[in-house]
């Protein structure tokens, strides 16, 4: 029975046996509602609109995006997950194909844009084949086993690249292809020495597990982004508390305290009224006592550097300089505990619990400066725990800065993940063509109508070489079609798109290199996302007139 009309809209009513009617959807004139194939395709539009977004940021050549916040604050990047991040993306799909980014970007740390990239160009063939009227069950089936066939062969043309903590070169070109298609890409060797040598510092090789808490990164703006260094210590972004203290110290011995340098304060309410002269003058002197207490039990304990994490005002300060103590005041709880993890220190939260064996140990501590701004840091290094390092990225603006730091977080991200498993497949669409291959020949023993969704699969997967070849300034199908020719004939994986043009498809050549789980990773995620999105086929929201 049609369901009766209220003014312009309609209510969801149904009538039982008695002929009593009853409201299935409450409201219903204030939501508006999109089922079946109109629903499918809502879905795969917003998921293609913001996929086409990324498609420019894919590759070597790969253009950036400036993104502006509310705020007025400016970011400029390549990496999918922080332009997604960053767009506010308000539709329910879009969202998901954040978090898509997202998750990538967590489990394996790169391949963030070609994961969306990968998931548009599925959707694309998912929306060609539902207007040949193919149940969407019947396609996200297909996708499901023609991924399956393309895991299963990147398992099996990947190559193990044997790498030891003397012979690094294959972990250094693993770094250096992720560094291509960013900002710092002009410094590709340098950087991704530092991202790997960086990890191998923190790494438990015989966990084959990687600690990034231990490696912080740290940003000063001036100088070149060459003058980006590894630090085998912590860096403080401090300076010493009295100009007139000493500005390095060998074999520094370290007191970490948590406790304020200044007098204990009542926790209640309190006044003091002083009459006269003399009981200022006490008052003032047992302050002096307290103050000369505390640096006393500073050098008692034979520290001969305090770091501080609350300040302390100049009668303290002056104190500390008379008795040649250096210290640093306001640091932060992240460095402490970096800095006694490094120095084998122990946070000291009363000075009465200062001991020499609490104190930690140090090659070296310096301030420098930068510029002519007198800006200063504190480097701690030959440290003799050195599991902590300090990367400083040096940078003409904070935005440089940011971007190298996000790079760098990549690049490490992969270096982790060749720690864990040294398989690799090569990168400039190799394994995906070579994939789209191997499942172009599957498709043929597939019988039924998952027949149609397994070779759109394949087509799918090819988008991502064509896409490297656009944004190459390449012609995209000729290009595509002479690497697919030349795979077939020579029964060789790892013939890729030129993006550099360097003259060779040959990947294994140009040493272009991505680890087979980020890889593998980015081909589930992608189809478990288009098998969600098919799944929906009816969207009820609440309508913009109320």
């Amino acid at each position: 029975m049609q369901a009766p009309k209220l003014g312009n809209l309609t209510q969801s009513i149904a009538f039982d046996e008695f002929g009593q009617p009853f409201i299935i959807l409450r409201e219903q004139d204030k939501q508006s509602r999109l089922r079946g194939k109109d629903a499918h395709k809502a879905n795969i539009l917003a998921a293609l609109s913001v996929a086409k977004i990324m498609r420019t940021s894919l590759g070597p050549r790969g253009m950036d995006k400036i993104l502006v916040s509310p705020d007025g604050d400016v970011t400029v990047t390549n990496d999918g997950a922080t332009i997604l991040q960053k767009m506010d993306v308000t539709h329910e799909i879009g969202k998901l194909l954040v978090e898509l980014s997202k998750s990538q970007d967590d489990e394996i740390g790169d391949g963030t844009t070609g994961v969306v990239v990968m998931a548009g160009a599925l959707l694309e063939e998912a929306e060609k084949l539902l207007d040949k009227g193919i149940h969407p069950i019947r396609i996200a089936q297909g996708f499901e086993d023609a991924c399956q066939v393309a895991v299963d062969h990147l398992a099996k043309i990947a190559d193990r690249v044997p790498w030891t903590e003397k012979k690094l070169d294959a972990l250094y070109e693993t770094a250096s292809t992720t560094l291509g298609s960013k900002i710092i890409s002009r410094f590709q060797k340098q950087m991704a020495k530092i991202a790997v040598d960086a990890v191998l510092s923190v790494a438990d090789l015989k966990r084959k597990d990687v600690n990034f808490e231990l490696i912080k990164m740290e940003g000063k703006v001036g100088g070149r982004l060459e003058d980006t260094m590894l630090v085998s210590g912590v860096v403080l972004d401090k300076e010493m508390s009295h100009s007139q203290m000493a500005k390095e110290i060998k074999d520094a011995k370290i007191a970490i305290l948590t406790c304020a340098f200044e007098p204990p304060k009542p926790k209640t309410k309190h006044k003091l009224d002083i009459t006269t002269a003399e009981a200022y003058k006490d008052l003032y002197e047992r302050e002096q006592k307290y103050f000369k207490d505390m640096v006393q039990k500073c050098k008692d304990s034979g520290a001969t550097l305090i770091l501080c994490q609350w300040g302390f005002d100049d009668e303290a300060n002056h104190l500390l300089l008379q008795s040649k103590l250096p210290s640093v005041r306001w640091v932060g709880g992240v460095e402490i505990e970096l800095i006694a993890i490094a120095t084998g220190a122990r946070i000291v939260p009363r000075f009465a619990d200062l001991a020499p064996e609490k104190l930690g140990k140090a090659g070296l501590v310096r301030e420098i400066s930068f510029g002519t701004q007198n800006d200063k840091m504190i480097i701690i290094e030959k440290c003799p725990l050195s599991k902590a390092v300090t990367v400083l990225i040096r940078g003409g603006n904070q935005m440089i800065i940011d971007e190298a730091k996000r790079s760098l977080h990549d690049a490490m991200c992969v270096t982790r993940n060749l720690i864990r498993d040294n398989r690799i497949v090569y990168g400039g669409g190799a394994a995906e063509i070579a994939c789209s291959l191997e499942i172009s020949k599957f498709a043929d023993s597939v019988s039924g109508i998952e027949q149609y969704a397994v070779r759109s699969f394949a087509d799918a997967l090819e988008q991502i070489p064509i896409t490297l070849a656009e944004n190459s300034g390449l012609p995209p199908i000729p290009a595509l079609a002479s690497v697919r020719k030349a795979q077939i004939e020579q029964q060789c994986h790892h013939l890729g798109v030129d993006c550099l043009q360097k003259g060779t498809l040959d990947m294994k050549k140009q040493r272009v290199f991505e680890t087979l789980i980020g890889k593998q990773q980015q081909l589930l995620l992608a189809t478990q996302l288009v098998r969600m999105i098919l799944k929906i086929d009816d969207v009820i929201q609440p309508s913009d007139k109320f």
